[in-house]
């Protein structure tokens, strides 16, 4: 842990308004929603907080924070796990140092990954930062709040990040109540060679069961009727902890909790799964029939060079037995495109398979090399046109297969979560089935002449289709 201070003559103000924007997946959101619980136990007033999961068209951060206090504070929980997400990162911050010049912000503060992989870059080259915290250090920004508002400029960093969040942290939830997340497990240890995820989040961990039993029950009480568990590899969940894996008894004990609702398991890996795991998934009606299985390659040579811990015939063999053995089950995956090595030979051996297998669902991901991984220094780097390229051939295949898997739901009867009105149409939903998680899947828009509310389950007859989405109108309330 490491602190960096410079005094600075400004006057002390109290209780400012605190704007709170969080970048990144969904597991970043969940940290800035504990973060927002902090500060809201300190008497911290949020006047705005944003998710790049659940955007606000209609304002932008500049409108937003014109419309609040002099005085007020901005937080960025920043992701920087791929170069992408470094960008968006920088260009948030890069805006909100434009209203700080302006006289908008009193301090901006930046936490998360990007802070914690590059903290005193971000510090020098941004000068109008005021301080910095690690993605395992953020829950300790209540406590400097004055300290930051008197002119100091910390920089606080746990190398090895260690903090774990429980059912008693406080946590204010950024999503619509009817669709939470829990993160039953932070930081890696499986070292893929293309990752910096155990550098910026630590060692795998594990929550008790029993904490996020407690919390899954307490978010049902509040309204949730679906659940998504995440982590960086929900299928490791409870090994460190218990010495076996538990995730399938997790299940049991939560959809028991559940009765009503949903429970979605994101974020796998197929190499940690196991008999029961799949057994729970098949003979709980209130888990979703839906699986996110990042297999990221199938040539055995990239999988080995990118430390997958598993092979080809694994991957074929767990994906066979998942759709025989789970009736109805839907399949996301992610690839990485231009991985270091990966020849001509080797893409058209992953496509080839991309069409035989014909995931339901699909994330392509162009190869980022990132500093700190083992695939950084890699020979036979892929050019970026060539990426690009291949990229843009995957994309569009898998637009067709979706396509087609779409239109086996013609005339068909799903039931469906509604997520919110859709402004752009006269009696008009947006909603989604349990093969479409949250932001990353595709939705279902739904005509219906009674007015529904987020949360509500409606059967819905399907009329149309589109590439990704389904539409369709109502026949009334599920549950």
């Amino acid at each position: 842990m490491a602190t960096q201070s410079k005094k600075i003559t400004r006057p002390n103000k109290t209780n400012p308004d605190i704007f709170i924007i969080s970048l990144g997946c969904p597991r970043n959101l969940v940290d800035s929603e504990v973060l927002i619980g902090k500060l809201k136990e300190k008497k911290f007033r949020i006047r705005y907080n944003f998710s790049r999961l659940w955007r606000d068209p209609e304002e932008s951060h500049r409108e937003k924070l014109h419309s609040g206090k002099k005085h007020c504070i901005a937080i960025v929980n920043t992701c920087g796990f791929i170069e992408d997400a470094k960008s968006e990162s920088i260009d948030t911050i890069l805006e909100l140092v434009d209203l700080k010049k302006q006289g908008d912000l009193a301090s901006l503060i930046v936490t998360g990954c990007l802070s914690q992989r590059f903290p005193r870059d971000i510090m020098k080259e941004i000068k109008e930062i005021d301080a910095v915290f690690g993605s395992g250090t953020f829950q300790e920004i209540p406590h400097y709040i004055d300290k930051i508002l008197n002119g100091e400029k910390p920089i606080i960093i746990d190398k090895t990040p260690r903090f774990l969040y429980n059912h008693r942290s406080p946590r204010c939830i950024m999503t619509p109540k009817h669709t939470v997340y829990v993160k039953i497990q932070e930081g890696c240890k499986n070292r893929c060679t293309y990752c910096v995820i155990p550098k910026i989040r630590g060692p795998y961990r594990s929550r008790s069961m029993n904490s996020v039993l407690n919390e899954i029950h307490s978010l049902r009480k509040s309204g949730a009727k679906e659940i998504n568990l995440i982590g960086q590899d929900t299928t490791f969940y409870g090994m460190d902890r218990y010495k076996t894996l538990m995730l399938a008894t997790l299940l049991r004990k939560a959809s028991q909790i559940m009765k009503s609702g949903w429970i979605r398991l994101l974020y796998t890996h197929p190499a940690h799964y196991n008999r029961d795991l799949i057994e729970v998934i098949k003979n709980e009606p209130n888990i979703c029939k839906y699986l996110d299985l990042p297999i990221q390659h199938i040539s055995d040579r990239i999988l080995k060079r990118m430390n997958r811990h598993v092979t080809k015939k694994d991957i074929i063999t767990l994906i066979e037995k998942l759709r025989k053995d789970i009736p109805g089950i839907a399949i996301r995956t992610s690839i990485i495109i231009g991985f270091p090595g990966e020849s001509d030979k080797e893409f058209n051996e992953l496509e080839k398979f991309l069409k035989e297998i014909r995931f339901d669902r699909l994330g392509a991901f162009i190869y980022s090399r990132e500093e700190g991984t083992r695939a950084f220094d890699f020979g036979g780097q892929v050019p970026d046109k060539e990426k690009h390229r291949r990229f843009k051939r995957i994309m569009e295949l898998q637009k067709n297969i979706s396509f087609e898997n779409n239109k086996a739901h013609l005339g068909r009867f799903v039931k469906v979560l509604i997520d919110e009105k859709d402004f752009t149409e006269s009696n008009q939903y947006l909603g989604r089935t349990e093969h479409d998680a949250p932001d990353v899947d595709g939705l279902v828009y739904v005509k219906s002449k009674i007015p529904r509310r987020p949360g509500d389950f409606i059967n819905v007859k399907i009329e149309d289709v589109l590439e990704y989405d389904l539409v369709g109108s109502a026949e009334g309330r599920v549950g």
